[in-house]
C-alpha cells in the first residue's frame, strides 16, 4: 500500500502541471488572439484612408476626364480638367480626413478626462493613452497621398493617346483595372474576401464614370 500510494503521489503532481501549463498555454494564446485583434484594427483605421483615398481619386479622375471627353475631343482640355481635379480632390481629402480624425480624437480625449477624473488614476495613463491616439496630420496627408495616386493613374492613360475614342477606351479600360487592383489590395490586407470586395469597387466605378459621362453629354447635346 505504501508503494502504491508512492506511486500515485507523482502521477497526481503530473497531472496538476500538465494542467497548469495548460492553462498558461491557453492565457498566452487568449493575449496573442486580443493583440492580433487590436494590430488588426489600427490598421483598418490606415487602410481605409488608404483604400478611400486612392480609389476617389482614380474614380473622380477618370469621371472628368470622361466626361469632358463627351463633349469636347481636345486632350489639352480633358488632361487639365484631369489635373485640376487631382488637386482640389486631394486638397479636399487632406481637410476632410484632419477634421474627421481631429473631431475623433477630441471626444476620446474628453471621454479619458472624464474617465480620469472617475477613477482618480493619475495622469501617466492618460499620457499613455493620448499616444495611442490617431494623428490627425498624419491621417489628412496619408488621404491626400492616396487620392493623388490613384489620380495620377487615368491621367497617365490619357495622356499619351492621340485618337479620341482609343483614348476614352483606354481610361476605362486601365481605370477598371486600377479599381480591381485597390479593392483586392485593400481585402487581402484587412483580411476579407478579395473578390467581393474588387467586385463592389468596379461597379461602383463603372456607374460613376457612366453617369458622369451620359449627364455631361446631355447637357453638351442641348447646348448649356
Amino acid at each position: 500500500m505504501v508503494a502504491l500510494r508512492t506511486c500515485e503521489q507523482p502521477s497526481l503532481n503530473n497531472l496538476e502541471i500538465s494542467i497548469h501549463v495548460s492553462n498558461v498555454d491557453n492565457n498566452y494564446q487568449i493575449q496573442g488572439s486580443a493583440n492580433n485583434e487590436f494590430d488588426y484594427s489600427k490598421r483598418a483605421q490606415w487602410l481605409r484612408a488608404a483604400v478611400l483615398g486612392a480609389t476617389d481619386g482614380l474614380v473622380s479622375v477618370a469621371s472628368l476626364i470622361m466626361g469632358v471627353g463627351a463633349v469636347k475631343d481636345d486632350i489639352k482640355a480633358m488632361l487639365l480638367a484631369g489635373f485640376a481635379g487631382l488637386v482640389a480632390g486631394a486638397c479636399s481629402m487632406a481637410i476632410g480626413e484632419f477634421v474627421s480624425v481631429y473631431t475623433q480624437r477630441d471626444i476620446e480625449v474628453a471621454q479619458m478626462k472624464r474617465e480620469r477624473r472617475m477613477r482618480q488614476s493619475g495622469d501617466n495613463k492618460e499620457e499613455t493613452e493620448r499616444e495611442k491616439l490617431s494623428n490627425p496630420g498624419q491621417a489628412a496627408l496619408a488621404s491626400a497621398l492616396a487620392f493623388s495616386v490613384g489620380a495620377v493613374v487615368p491621367l497617365l492613360a490619357a495622356a499619351f493617346i492621340k485618337q479620341h475614342k482609343v483614348r476614352q477606351a483606354v481610361v476605362v479600360v486601365v481605370a477598371s483595372l486600377a479599381l480591381a487592383v485597390f479593392g483586392a489590395a485593400g481585402a487581402v490586407i484587412g483580411r476579407t474576401p478579395a473578390v467581393k470586395s474588387s467586385f463592389r469597387v468596379l461597379i461602383g466605378g463603372w456607374m460613376a464614370m457612366a453617369i458622369t459621362f451620359g449627364l455631361t453629354k446631355l447637357m453638351g447635346s442641348t447646348g448649356l
